[in-house]
């Protein structure tokens, strides 16, 4: 028997209030990618301060700390995805929800004060929090997908959560912006152009301190509209069984919500409830009616994030032939040059895709856009890995760089939004938090392999080719060959696995009449809000709350 107060929800308006939750909930977001794009150029000011030059060129931070770093914050990751994602479940999306954000804002400060000053010290302290930061950072993923996914209507839910996952982008340009204008500052002030550029001055320890620092600002700016925020109408329906405090709840925060209406309902009066199922997470019946889709979204969520990541570190060699060699600028000048070329990918092609995504999702489905996705991704894999050895190596020109941010454009429209939006929708509520934090782990898992596997393996075998530290690998066609590969993979396993889940509510997803190829057009359907909801209109613009959040 469906609830009134959730048929409601999935024909409610748009509004004020969703927009200000697509902030709340991607202040996360944001922070993620703020801390893994500025920890590339803060990676080259600790070499500089931390390590001696050698040969005539700047000091460098040894790959394999480098790789320790990038791997501890996604280990953090994976742990808190699976920690906050029970949690989630366990205790309800808003009070864990407020403590996954405190974790990542003590964090980044954390650190940036990285306690002390010498190498050994810093590097150890730097690692610990940014593990704690990853833990935040692996919490918010499955609170934010799964309460923008209670609060939304049926209508608009996957471009809302693609929006709060596409605050991502704007973290990324803001670490680049910040990161910019932070090692200008600098520079200016310490009068960096005149020095020898292996000089770094004492004043650049201040300076990466400040970068990671920075990116919780944000986030501690929404801490109190998280701790205010309800908890969801299908957690306190569906899994607390408290339907009369969910209708309280909405009617606080939605307009034309009348709260009257429901209080005169059977449901709400005492009469009959959609009973509570029994059944365990990974019990027999709980893998019987939700294994397959698990598996989808897991499996897709790992794919995508071998080449994604892989990506994202083979920035360092695709901008050198554009920018000055190291030994020729100052710390700040490269580390500005590296978060301008950050900067370029994320407005030509990283910010579009998930825009996008946003303007699609809702046109063509979540499925065959992930299907897309991973077809483009693989073609444009193919093309950088076919004449890499014989033409780009020497000639990495704009040809090169439009086909590389095509990968990112079509990541982003595609299954890296995707994998974040339709774990949010397939699953019960008692077990939805749960199993997107499962699903976000197993990406993390594969980000660790791009990350640092396929960074460490697309080494040219050529000693002369590779920087200091460096061990041989396969070199960077077949790194990109094979990862063009895990791209088709992903586009078959979405075409067997993955269910459409367009225009449909939470609970017609989750009772598993949706299969991989199924498509629910609303427009030629419509279901009909029952006579005891609350009278509802047509999607409109935003208008004010009625009370605050």
């Amino acid at each position: 028997m469906g609830l009134n107060v959730l048929t409601a929800l999935d024909h409610a308006r748009t509004q004020y209030y969703h927009f200000k939750a697509i902030i709340i909930a991607g202040m996360g977001l944001f922070t993620d990618s703020y801390d893994l794009f500025c920890i590339t150029p803060v990676m080259k000011l600790i070499g500089r301060i931390y390590y001696d030059a050698q040969g005539g060129k700047p000091g460098v931070t040894p790959p394999a700390v480098v790789s320790a770093i990038v791997a501890i914050g996604l280990v953090g990751t994976v742990v808190g995805q699976l920690i906050f994602g029970t949690l989630g479940d366990r205790v309800g999306r808003r009070r864990v929800y407020g403590l996954s954000l405190l974790l990542m804002i003590a964090s980044s400060f954390g650190c940036g004060f990285s306690i002390c000053r010498t190498r050994n010290c810093v590097l150890t302290s730097l690692c610990f929090f940014r593990f704690m930061l990853g833990i935040g950072i692996g919490g918010d993923y499955p609170l934010s997908a799964t309460i923008m996914s209670e609060f939304a209507n049926k209508r608009t839910r996957g471009s809302f959560i693609a929006a709060v996952f596409s605050m991502q982008g704007f973290g990324i340009l803001a670490s680049s912006g910040i990161t910019m204008a932070i090692a200008a500052a600098f520079k200016r002030a310490t009068k960096q152009s005149s020095i020898d550029p292996l000089h770094t001055p004492e004043a650049a320890d201040l300076a990466w301190r400040i970068i990671l620092m920075i990116g919780a600002i944000p986030a501690a700016l929404t801490f109190y509209w998280r701790i205010a925020m309800p908890e969801t109408a299908r957690y306190t329906a569906l899994v607390e069984q408290d339907v009369i405090k969910a209708t309280n709840d909405m009617g606080k925060v939605l307009v034309d919500f009348d709260v009257r209406n429901f209080m005169e309902t059977s449901e709400v009066s005492g009469g009959p409830r959609r009973p509570a199922p029994t059944y365990g997470l990974f019990s027999k019946q709980f893998m019987r009616r939700h294994g397959r889709n698990l598996f989808a979204c897991a499996m897709a969520w790992f794919l995508v994030d071998i080449p994604y990541y892989s990506n994202t570190l083979f920035q360092s060699q695709i901008y050198q032939p554009w920018f000055p060699a190291p030994e020729k600028v100052n710390a700040y000048e490269e580390v500005y040059n590296v978060a301008k070329f950050q900067a370029i990918i994320a407005v030509a092609s990283t910010i579009p895709g998930y825009f996008a995504t946003v303007y699609f999702i809702e046109r063509t489905g979540r499925r065959k856009i992930q299907m897309m996705g991973f077809f483009f991704m693989a073609i444009f894999l193919f093309a950088l890995a076919g004449p890499y050895d014989k033409y780009w190596h020497d000639h990495t020109k704009g040809c090169f760089i439009a086909l590389y941010g095509l990968t990112f454009f079509f990541s982003n429209f595609g299954p890296n939004t995707t994998t974040f939006i339709v774990p949010a929708e397939l699953f019960p509520s008692r077990f939805r938090s749960t199993c997107h934090g499962i699903s976000g782990a197993s990406g993390k898992v594969g980000a660790m392999i791009g990350a640092v596997g396929f960074l460490w393996a697309s080494q040219p075998r050529n000693k002369d080719d590779r920087s200091r530290g460096w061990k041989p690998g396969i070199g960077m066609t077949n790194a990109l060959i094979i990862l063009g590969a895990v791209c088709l993979i992903g586009m078959l396993h979405t075409y067997i696995f993955t269910p459409e889940t367009k225009m449909r509510s939470l609970e017609e997803n989750e009772s598993g009449e949706s299969q991989p190829g199924h498509e629910d057009l609303e427009n030629t359907n419509h279901r009909t809000v029952t006579s005891s909801a609350p009278s509802v209109h047509p999607l409109g613009g935003p208008s004010p709350l009625q009370s605050p959040l």
